[in-house]
């Protein structure tokens, strides 16, 4: 067979033994007989167990997400499960899934496995959202978590994303100890997967109303939530999770105009009504905007299949709705939520947020105003649920990333939609007591600390060569970094890589007190900060551009926005070949 290596037939003909049921034996005998490529592309490899778990796309081989690479992840994991909590006759994990196809099979598989191996289960009765999952671990004291999705992804993808005992994605030295123990699994014999009834318990609505009621104490204004219960809002889950738990926590909040788009609450794995189920795609918040425009609706909001990023729409001064990016959104919600804190006589000054190092510098502004220490983490939200969990004499109010997540207080420890949703809802009414709209709120931010632009460009390089020439661009911008960019002199350049600050004016290096990383930030005297980085889950290397410019008089916040824009798309070209572009996102207010 041509371009199918012996090694590799003989690995997908095991796959023919009675070890695997009779459909996956049929389909990886027509894999064999009729398309060598796509065996291959599903041998070639042992689906790899990253630092967060598995993502893949689904189908028989082990370089796929199926029943066997599940059952052969979550054996490894069991197994250090049982080793780190070695005096617990029955460790506790809790389980949840998505509206992915086959999510709730390859939950199934992973209660199996669990309780095989003596680990108790509580698991979600049907599909939940992801910060429910992160929630019920703390909630019910588990040592761990699981939820099976792949987020955002295309509908080819599935997923399973490992939390610990803290409610917060594995970080060092879990992650690495994990995919050890998941290395040490090399064939499905050594699972054991025959189910224990007894050490499963299962998860159903009574639980959605502990999390809901947990997300109703976040209320900071109640009172104008009361007052302003006509606002009209339009959601979307996307034909995920969050249409389990959304319009129930509208309805206790008192909202009375809440427009779920019908035809996206249907459960569907394949995505029938957008190309991608991602809210930072414009084109998935379509049918929302067309029926917010029909019902006279505030505010548009749309949340991802497992309901932990969210996608906001609202309405300008000419009464049109704009997007919001992930940036403008945590830091409406940044402000509002410090306002309240300071209005109410919470702050005491042992209060922090966090951000991630890609996410707007805004958010560190506004937060500074109130006297709330910001904290700079790596990009990944796990990084943020790791500070919440090493400063517990300080006090977390918020924190968000760049790319559509945000999380309001602690009990979760996952960005969180659900609870995003809400707020955003009660800063909407916030926003309405002082007769203004969301839009009109991000203005008065602009007014006060200046505007803020950013761009991301995202250049793939495919295959064993794209890997390499990322590896290239990112050693040649360590040995010829910029000296000015735009006609701005860099004045600081960080390595994260070395975990290194290099003061440029004084000469002078200070350590970076975060996990190296392979990313690099330069920023200059006139504010202009690039951050570059290679994507630690694809064939991407991505540019992250930020600049800002004070805002003298609302009137001119157009040109403003207009000219920061240029030079942000001028910024881009000095880094990227713009006719390579696969994905470039140009987050702008207008």
């Amino acid at each position: 067979m041509e371009n199918v290596t012996p090694e590799l037939l003989e690995k997908a003909k095991s796959w023919l033994s009675d070890q695997y049921d009779e459909e996956t034996r049929k389909q990886v005998q027509n894999l064999i007989d009729n398309d060598p490529n796509e065996l291959t592309e599903s041998f070639y490899r042992i689906l790899e167990f990253g630092t967060g778990g598995l993502r893949g796309i689904m189908g028989v081989g082990t370089n796929r997400m199926n029943i066997y690479t599940v059952a052969m992840a979550t054996q490894g994991l069991a197994n250090y499960i049982k080793k780190m909590f070695a005096d617990m006759k029955h460790p506790q994990v809790a389980i949840a899934y998505d509206c992915r196809n086959n999510s709730k099979e390859f939950a199934q598989i992973t209660a199996d496995v669990m309780t095989a191996n003596g680990i108790k289960v509580f698991l979600f009765s049907a599909l939940r959202p992801t910060p429910e999952l992160s929630f019920a671990i703390r909630e019910l004291k588990c040592q761990s978590g699981i939820v099976v999705t792949a987020s955002h992804n295309p509908k080819e993808y599935n997923g399973y994303k490992v939390y610990w005992e803290d409610g917060g994605q594995v970080v060092s030295p879990h992650d690495k100890n994990i995919i050890a123990e998941v290395e040490k699994i090399t064939d499905i014999s050594m699972v054991k997967r025959k189910r224990n009834a007894k050490l499963i318990e299962m998860l159903d609505e009574k639980f959605d109303e502990i999390y809901l009621s947990n997300v109703m104490k976040l209320s900071l204004s109640p009172k104008l939530i009361k007052k302003h219960k006509n606002l009209a809002f339009v959601y979307t889950p996307i034909h995920g999770t969050g249409g389990q738990l959304m319009p129930t926590l509208f309805a206790k909040a008192g909202f009375k105009n809440f427009y779920p788009v019908e035809e996206q609450m249907v459960t569907d794995g394949n995505f029938p009504t957008v190309v991608s189920p991602n809210p930072e795609e414009p084109a998935a918040m379509n049918m929302a905007i067309e029926k917010a425009k029909a019902m006279k609706a505030d505010v548009v909001l749309a949340t991802d299949p497992d309901a932990d990023r969210v996608g906001v729409a609202v309405r300008d001064d000419e009464g049109n709705f704009m997007l919001l990016n992930g940036n403008q959104t945590a830091s409406i919600l940044t402000y509002y939520i410090l306002t309240r804190w300071e209005e109410l006589g919470k702050l005491t000054g042992k209060e922090f947020i966090v951000k991630t190092i890609v996410t707007s510098d805004l958010i560190s502004n506004i937060a500074q105003k109130f006297n709330v220490k910001t904290y700079d983490v790596l990009t990944g939200f796990k990084y943020i649920a790791d500070k919440i969990l090493h400063k517990p004499e300080e006090t977390f109010v918020c924190g968000g990333e760049e790319s559509y997540g945000f999380l309001v207080g602690d009990f979760v420890r996952d960005k969180d939609a659900i609870i995003t949703c809400f707020m955003l809802a009660e800063a909407t009414s916030w926003a309405a007591e002082q007769g203004k709209t969301l839009y009109q709120i991000l203005k008065d931010i602009y007014k006060e600390f200046g505007v803020y632009k950013e761009k991301l460009v995202s250049l793939t390089k495919k295959g064993i060569s794209g890997i390499k020439e990322i590896q290239e661009m990112m050693l040649e911008l360590r040995k010829n970094p910029p000296k000015s960019l735009l006609g701005s002199r860099v004045i600081e350049i960080r390595d994260y890589k070395l975990g290194v600050s290099k003061d440029l004016t004084f000469g002078i290096e200070t350590i970076i007190n975060l996990p190296k990383s392979d990313v690099l930030q330069f920023f200059t005297e006139d504010g202009i900060k690039v951050s570059i980085r290679p994507s630690g889950t694809e064939p991407k290397i991505k540019f992250y551009f930020s600049m800002n410019e004070p805002l003298e008089n609302l009137n001119e916040l157009s040109g403003v926005e207009q000219e920061i824009k240029e030079n942000l798309d001028e910024l881009a070209k000095l880094f990227s070949e713009p006719k390579k572009e696969e994905n470039t996102n140009d987050e702008s207010l207008a």
